[in-house]
């Protein structure tokens, strides 16, 4: 299967065209050279990071019960009276747009016995209603309705309201904390110089076409492999390297966040135009990393493909829902059968490519205790993952 055609997206205002073009010359001098950015020194990670449950269980209370986690993007919830159900490492969260536009989220559990109110994915409603009892909530979760109140006995509608969890939006992503105590500062977590960067990518104007979840190996195993290139020539052969270079990246990271760079192949045929000419959406593979767990690629171009990593209920599980955001919903047939080759492509590449290898290295890890992997000066974003990851974890 060819590999999707790239098309900008953006316009690159004053506030970010710096940057993108900057990036696109610290690629072409990589390209001029056969280089790559690079950490100081290699990393060494031990092999039973991997695969201890122990550990596991600190990583998902340190880090995905506590820090502000990226689970839609403002597309998947397009107008009031829509919402978003995902599973969180066996949290079960619904996200909703309530009336009045803003973003709400819930545990997606009915608050008489427990029963899931939607199921995953995205729909529209005016009211969530359990299927179990019908007990009702409206969409900023309170509790609306009892059916057969009158012989069940009366119920405090204030103290049985859906458990309620922090949520903000910004830079068309909805964040939502697992800690309903939290407070969600994104100007502290992210930072103002990424949220410019994010918000110039315009993620709240696209149209969402389609999710997909793909089902994966650990978390970290599946992580590593979105945070290099060097496995572009060897792996995605003849898929991902058809578009890509392999071996080079420039690496940027802002706290706990990081951005890859890739240098598609077009990039060759602008070494020697004036920077006037250059187009970055098309020479740069820009991919932003949103810790813990969250890619946005091709956010300069006409379809972003948006990843979410989420461990499962066990250390060796993951699951990942692929997005496909458009700049328009596809007015035609060939609008249509472009943004279906585009979600077919990448699906099939990170299946039967990616997570098909990450399940062989998970198979490999038992064998393997006691030893370390050793990532390379050439993989900084991986390193820089594992190194946010254990100063988190206590």
């Amino acid at each position: 299967m060819a590999a999707p055609h790239y098309v900008a997206g953006i316009d690159f205002n004053p506030a970010v065209r710096q940057d993108a073009y900057d990036v696109m010359a610290r690629l072409i001098e990589h390209y001029r050279n056969k280089s790559t950015d690079r950490a100081p020194e290699q990393w060494r990670e031990p092999v039973r990071n991997y695969r201890d449950q122990d550990l596991w269980q600190q990583e998902i209370q340190a880090v995905f019960k506590k820090v502000p986690l990226p689970l839609a993007l403002s597309c998947e919830l397009p107008g009031p009276g829509t919402y978003k159900a995902i599973d969180v490492a066996g949290t079960p969260v619904v996200i909703t747009r309530d009336p009045g536009g803003a973003v709400r989220a819930m545990i997606n559990v009915c608050r008489h016995r427990g029963g899931e109110l939607v199921p995953e994915g995205t729909g529209k409603a005016n009211r969530l209603t359990c299927p179990y009892h019908a007990w009702s909530y409206d969409l900023k979760g309170c509790l609306l309705g009892v059916y057969g109140e009158e012989t069940f006995g009366g119920v405090d509608r204030d103290t049985m309201s859906l458990v309620a969890l922090p949520a903000a939006e910004r830079a068309g992503l909805v964040f939502v904390s697992l800690d309903p105590k939290a407070t969600i500062d994104l100007d502290q977590w992210l930072g103002a110089e990424l949220i410019t960067l994010l918000e110039a990518m315009a993620l709240d104007k696209t149209f969402h076409y389609s999710t997909r979840t793909l089902a994966g190996p650990n978390w970290k195993v599946v992580i590593d492999g979105y945070l290099e290139g060097y496995h572009f020539a060897s792996l995605h052969r003849t898929t991902v390297f058809r578009t890509n270079l392999s071996n080079m990246a420039a690496f940027d990271k802002w706290g706990p966040h990081q951005r890859n760079s890739f240098a598609l192949r077009p990039i060759a045929h602008a070494v020697d135009l004036p920077r006037e000419q250059w187009d970055p959406a098309l020479c740069v593979g820009a991919i932003y990393w949103l810790f813990p767990g969250l890619a946005v690629a091709g956010g300069w171009r006409s379809q972003v493909v948006v990843s979410l990593v989420l461990p499962g209920t066990s250390w060796d599980t993951s699951h990942t829902q692929q997005i496909l955001a458009l700049r328009h919903e596809p007015q035609d047939d060939d609008e249509r059968k472009a943004a279906e080759h585009t979600r077919d492509w990448f699906h099939d590449v990170v299946m039967d490519e990616d997570y098909a290898t990450g399940f062989g290295v998970q198979r490999g890890l038992a064998a393997m205790d006691g030893k370390e992997f050793v990532f390379g000066r050439n993989e900084p974003g991986v390193q820089h993952f594992h190194r946010v990851l254990k100063e988190m974890t206590p």
